[in-house]
């Protein structure tokens, strides 16, 4: 018997997923957010991961759906919905246990329920078999199975796509394992590698992203240090990589759905167990000070060029989480942002990833249209995100946009001359 797929879920993890297995077996997508359907049915992604042409070659063999009665006849379930976490910094698996109980209730024998969501280990079995049970009244590992296959997608990355990163597997038996991991090696060109257990599995991914989160930390304490000896932070770096195990990071804003989240599902379960895990939390508050700290120093250097902070206004260039994405997900510029206006200062958001029209239902910041067609002039300028777009200006338009002498700070490296580099 042919499979036929549900992708639960439908964003950046979801569709390209989707679509990769639909050029191969039958898929529906379900997604909860109805305009998201809509959208997709009439053949585009706006989150760009996607392509119109991609979209339309798999038309035949994708239908999608706001509705999970309409996946009855689905026979693998693989869940790529969101994992926040809460005000506290605490794991918030509303989305999992949802979607868990979403495909209980359609939920037959034999089938098989994949998880791509990031968490820490345990879950699987512990929190989301449990409901699945429960809402289908089936027995785990007699009548249903589960497999754990955590998502490697870079938002914006059209070199390393779903296809091309090596997949992690695992089943909740040596069949299902087995099995799970055929599927994922009939659409991942890279390979996959069987993990011994879902918790295994689980792990590894969270893992993933504490170690970059941990390393960039680092680098972000590096880059205080520096600061305050007047040193260039990326030439001392340029200078320890030409050691061939020296490993290269730059300095930056840890924002996105991954490496500023993922972290603190495995501390809250270190916690639980009465361990604290004192390097990772460190790392995390590091980086979630540096929003603050390319705030305050952009307003040191508003006032040494004799700038008065109430009143004045800021051109911030970029606010999606990394550079040639419209994804915004828990972007800390956003938190530069908020610290500037705190002081009064009238900030404009220019960031052509952006679909205005989108998001000014719920964004407030101002985004506006390409400023170097505007005549309005800033007492600085913010360059936050390496958009290909930004990365083409020149001195000549920092002049244009500034009142006086350009205060231009630069967060990513890509001005050749600013004011300040972080």
């Amino acid at each position: 018997m042919q499979d036929k797929i549900c992708m639960i879920g439908l964003g950046y993890v979801g569709l390209p997923l989707a679509v990769a297995f639909a050029e191969k077996v039958p898929v529906v997508g379900f997604d909860i957010d109805q305009e998201r359907i809509k959208e997709l049915e009439l053949g585009h992604d706006r989150t760009l991961e996607v392509t119109d042409e991609e979209l339309a070659a798999v038309k035949s063999n994708m239908r999608y759906a706001a509705s999970i009665n309409d996946a009855k006849d689905c026979n693998i379930y693989i869940i790529t919905v969101p994992t926040p976490i809460d005000s506290s910094n605490r794991p918030d698996l509303t989305p999992l246990i949802k979607s868990s109980q979403s495909v209980g209730g359609v939920l037959k024998k034999g089938d098989i329920v994949i998880y791509e969501s990031t968490v820490y280990p345990g879950v699987t079995e512990d929190v989301c078999v449990p409901e699945l049970e429960k809402t289908s009244g089936l027995t785990f590992n007699e009548d249903f199975f589960c497999g754990y296959s955590p998502e490697r997608i870079n938002p914006g990355d059209k070199e390393h796509t779903v296809k091309k990163i090596l997949k992690v597997t695992a089943g909740s038996s040596p069949e299902i394992a087995k099995r799970v991991d055929e599927l994922y090696k009939t659409v991942i060109t890279a390979g996959t590698h069987l993990a011994s257990s879902i918790k295994v599995a689980e792990a590894s991914k969270v893992i993933e992203n504490t170690q970059r989160d941990v390393n960039i930390a680092l680098i972000n304490e590096l880059a205080l240090i520096f600061n305050q000896m007047g040193i260039d932070t990326n030439e001392v770096l340029a200078a320890a990589a030409t050691k061939w195990n020296f490993i290269k990071l730059s300095p930056g804003l840890v924002g996105g759905h991954c490496i500023g989240v993922d972290p603190y599902y495995l501390t809250f379960k270190a916690e639980e167990l009465g361990y604290k895990p004192n390097l990772i939390l460190a790392s995390r508050q590091i980086n979630n000070g540096m929003s603050k700290y390319v705030a305050d120093q952009t307003i040191k250097h508003m006032i040494k060029a004799g700038c008065t902070i109430k009143g004045a206004n800021v051109l911030m260039l970029g606010v999606t989480f990394k550079e040639d994405c419209p994804d915004m997900r828990n972007t800390k510029v956003i938190d530069i942002i908020d610290e500037l206006k705190e002081f009064g200062a009238n900030i404009d958001v220019y960031d052509p990833w952006v679909d205005i029209e989108a998001e000014e239902k719920w964004y407030k910041h101002g985004i506006i249209e390409n400023p170097l067609e505007s005549d309005k002039k800033y007492d600085a300028i913010i360059v936050a995100v390496a958009h290909c777009q930004f990365k083409q200006f020149t001195a000549e338009d920092y002049t244009k946009l500034s009142k006086q002498v350009p205060v231009v700070m630069d967060v990513k490296g890509i001005v050749p001359n600013p004011t300040w580099r972080l």
